[in-house]
């Protein structure tokens, strides 16, 4: 092969390689992205360093100087936050339900991840009657009410643990990922790259995994994205009901849950807080979803 013969080939690469970087370049001129992103570092922060940076144990009820439980107190310069009924810190009970949320959000992803793909991957790429068979289990669950979905599936366990809550939530959230990445896959698996490797004889199993599925994964990444922030709002929904974290977890929805109560009576602190923990969450990953979309849409990057 000649010196001009390889020239379009290291191009080709170099271009190829480069559309992550475009794609970042995109994402930090997106400033809504950007302060999503930091939002989303912060929460991460919050989340791991919790036991150093709460100011109170989260499950200790608080005793004031003259001997009585600190029980429904307002903010204050001591308690940011106020406490509950019980006298524990709401301050440090948000905090630490900041690493209940984002574990039922990640591990919920990666299982709708680990369903999604490969269904979507199968259907997409061998069409024919595995298509019709992936497309009506989709629809089938697409059919049903989500929120109830997901109770039904919890309701059979007696005593749901929270592996129970993200591997439920998971098993409803995949039909996105199935859809999308379906579609990837019957739009790429007719490029000429993808015959040309059919017709150089390399086995199926390379095609999808080397060739098309690189390709796809971009909408894929986006979506998951977009979607950590609804699973995380089923979750404090599913506390909300007693279905989810149970006491005396520092869960939001089941702080919400609980505090409401007590709006009527003026203690409106409870349960406003962890509502704006769960605004503050939803809004960051959905401000990161929207600017992933935004970069790595092929339609943009003229």
């Amino acid at each position: 092969m000649t010196t001009n013969d390889k020239a379009p080939e290291a191009t080709k690469e170099r271009k190829h390689g480069s559309l992550w970087y475009e794609a970042w370049v995109r994402f930090s001129r997106n400033k809504l992205a950007m302060i999503g992103l930091v939002m989303v570092l912060i929460l991460l922060g919050i989340a791991l360093f919790a036991p150093y940076i709460a100011p109170y144990d989260p499950f200790k009820q608080l005793i004031w100087t003259e001997g009585k439980a600190a029980k429904l107190a307002a903010p204050s310069m001591k308690h940011l936050m106020g406490t509950d009924l019980y006298g524990r810190d709401i301050l440090s009970r948000v905090i630490f339900g900041a690493r209940i949320s984002l574990q039922i959000g990640v591990f919920a992803t990666i299982v709708s991840l680990l369903i999604g793909i490969p269904l979507g991957a199968m259907a997409g790429f061998f069409g024919g009657k595995i298509d019709d068979a992936i497309s009506w289990l989709i629809n089938v669950v697409f059919a049903f009410p989500f929120f109830l979905f997901v109770l039904a599936i919890i309701a059979v366990f007696n005593n749901p643990s929270m592996m129970v809550v993200f591997v439920a939530i998971g098993l409803v959230t995949w039909v996105p990922v199935a859809r999308i990445t379906r579609a990837q896959f019957i739009s790429l698996r007719e490029r000429e790259y993808v015959e040309a490797a059919r017709a150089l004889g390399i086995p199926t199993r390379r095609i999808i995994f080397s060739h098309i599925l690189p390709n796809a994964v971009a909408p894929v990444i986006v979506q998951a994205t977009l979607g950590l922030g609804s699973i995380i709002m089923v979750e404090a929904g599913l506390a909300f009901l007693g279905f989810g974290a149970q006491p005396p977890m520092p869960s939001w929805g089941l702080m919400i849950s609980v505090g409401q109560k007590y709006l009527a009576t003026g203690q409106w602190w409870w349960a406003i807080f962890p509502g704006m923990a769960i605004m503050y969450t939803v809004l960051a990953f959905n401000f990161v979803g929207d600017g992933l979309r935004d970069a790595l849409d092929v339609r943009l990057k003229r």
